[in-house]
């Protein structure tokens, strides 16, 4: 089956290794997501799945990687949390509940974790990701977000 793994639940894993198979996944997966960042390649890949504060989750449907979402967590005065990052779904298998395995499996680590919330941002635009974030429990927050580029 590939990529070594913990398996969540069915369909969707944790990574725990890299290898050839992950790395074409997210070579076809990162430019659907977007134009302007390159696919991590397999350092990359390495970095993320040997951090410890990093949950890498895969989903599979009929055996090929079809999605993937990153879990970061951190911790800060005010307590543990986390933030779910990079969340893509193969356009073959958009509308089939991949994106909200993923996005349950990772609220339900994150908790197992002991992070007392976990946060997410999503585009305006992406409508169909937005009303699947609020059906699962996320609250939409009334904030400035500023980002400052390197």
């Amino acid at each position: 089956m590939g990529v070594a793994s913990h398996v969540v639940t069915d369909g969707i894993v944790i990574a725990t290794a890299v290898d050839d198979e992950l790395v074409a996944a997210f070579d076809r997966l990162i430019p659907q997501l977007s134009t302007s960042s390159p696919a991590p390649g397999r350092d990359g890949l390495e970095e993320i799945v040997g951090n410890p504060e990093t949950a890498l989750f895969v989903a599979r449907v009929d055996g090929a990687i079809v999605g993937a979402l990153t879990l970061a967590f951190y911790r800060i005065p005010t307590g543990r949390k986390a933030w779910i990052e990079d969340v893509v779904v193969d356009d073959a298998v958009r509308g089939r509940g991949v994106g909200e395995a993923l996005s349950r499996a990772a609220v339900d680590e994150a908790r197992r974790r002991g992070a007392k919330d976990v946060s997410l941002t999503s585009r305006p635009h992406r409508e169909a990701a937005n009303r699947l974030y609020q059906r699962i429990g996320f609250e939409q927050r009334v904030t400035n977000f500023y980002r400052l580029k390197f």
